[in-house]
């Protein structure tokens, strides 16, 4: 199965999501300090992996990991445009425990934003995050809400409700393997966002 971020509408601003989601409002909740190192899973065209690069600076390092080409090419130029030095786009099945070529224990972050709803292999890609994560480093995941009543627009766009998963059943999935729930925050309307940490071991 391909994985890749779901497109996401520009509205001028390129790193704006048209109301769908809002990158520059929600990086705030990450709490991003100069020099991590951050592995953005189903980066898509970047819209986080950019600014997550700016937060991060020279001394930190990005990696946008996606199985669309065409994807990392638009992360690519983002970062060139940007001036960023400091972004590594790297073609992969996330799907595939390992598969991300990352070393174990090597990331301060792993950000998982609209990708799980896509796959049939959930588990996989939490295992593959988790291996990669130092102890203590954070799990955040952002994804489609569940349920939505018609008023919302829910049914305009996104993905079916049947591929949608709810809350607390996303995490559960992460509990279960072994991460810790740290806390809830907003991703505005239509989507949910949680922080995680990887429990040391």
């Amino acid at each position: 199965m391909e994985m890749t971020a779901t497109p996401i509408v520009g509205s001028g601003n390129s790193l704006h999501t048209g109301g769908f989601l809002n990158p520059d409002f929600i990086i705030n909740e990450f709490r991003l300090m100069p020099g991590m190192s951050i592995a953005d899973f189903g980066s898509g065209a970047g819209y986080f992996t950019i600014l997550m690069a700016e937060r991060v600076g020279k001394e930190g390092r990005v990696y946008a990991l996606d199985i669309m080409e065409s994807a990392l090419d638009s992360v690519r130029e983002k970062a060139r445009a940007s001036g960023l030095e400091n972004v590594e786009a790297i073609r992969t099945n996330l799907e595939v425990v390992g598969s991300s070529g990352l070393s174990d224990q090597s990331q301060d972050v792993v950000l998982l934003a609209n990708i799980l709803f896509q796959s049939g292999k959930k588990i996989e890609i939490i295992r593959e995050a988790k291996r990669v994560l130092k102890d203590s480093g954070l799990f955040i995941i952002i994804d489609w809400k569940k349920g939505l009543p018609a008023q919302a627009g829910a049914g305009s766009f996104g993905p079916p409700d049947s591929l949608r998963t709810d809350e607390m059943a996303m995490r559960s999935l992460a509990v279960g393997e072994g991460f810790v729930f740290d806390r809830l925050f907003n991703a505005g309307q239509f989507h949910f966002g949680m922080i995680f940490r990887k429990a040391n071991m």
